[in-house]
């Protein structure tokens, strides 16, 4: 089932990216760079993009700070999702989240399924809100990140995607 769009205008997100990870810089970091590439092929603004070692405290830090910032709407995280000892993406952000979009890690790995088989059930990419915010976590290969970002995120960041998307509840977020 494909996305439908309606006649409104395209309002661009302010978003952030974090890659995970201990060995790459921003020469080698492929995914990083793709996510950007691609959110600014698509209309949006990237307004903040770091790489930080795969370690808990560090990955809280800069995650705590742009959620805390008003002008970010969406946090990108790439790297640190999957099973070894030094993947800690999910223990460091889960508990900043005042929600968790259990759907979307479900949905990664079914169409990650589609590509990649069985070795789709090794990622824990997941997703969550905080303080108003989208947090989506990502693993750090390139072709899941491009995956992510056409399949899922693409036409749920886009206000003018139907029957529903996550951009048009980003005014509602911080509702009481």
């Amino acid at each position: 089932m494909s996305a439908h769009f309606i006649e409104q205008p395209f309002r661009p997100l302010r978003l952030a990216i974090l890659t995970v990870s201990d060995s790459r810089d921003e020469a080698q970091d492929t995914s990083g760079q793709l996510l950007r590439e691609r959110a600014e092929a698509d209309g949006h603004a990237v307004v903040a993009r770091e790489i930080v070692r795969d370690d808990v405290y560090q990955l809280r830090a800069v995650v705590s700070r742009w959620i805390a910032d008003p002008e970010i709407e969406v946090i990108l995280t790439t790297g640190g999702t999957g099973i070894t000892g030094r993947d800690s993406t999910p223990e460091a952000i889960v508990p900043l989240l005042d929600k968790q979009v259990e759907g979307f890690g479900e949905l990664f790995r079914q169409v990650s399924f589609e590509e990649i088989g069985a070795a789709a059930l090794q990622s824990r990419a997941f997703a969550g809100l905080a303080n108003g915010t989208f947090v989506f976590c990502l693993p750090g290969s390139t072709g899941a990140c491009r995956t992510a970002w056409e399949r899922i995120l693409k036409p749920q960041l886009d206000i003018r995607t139907r029957p529903c998307n996550f951009a048009q509840l980003i005014p509602r977020l911080l509702e009481r």
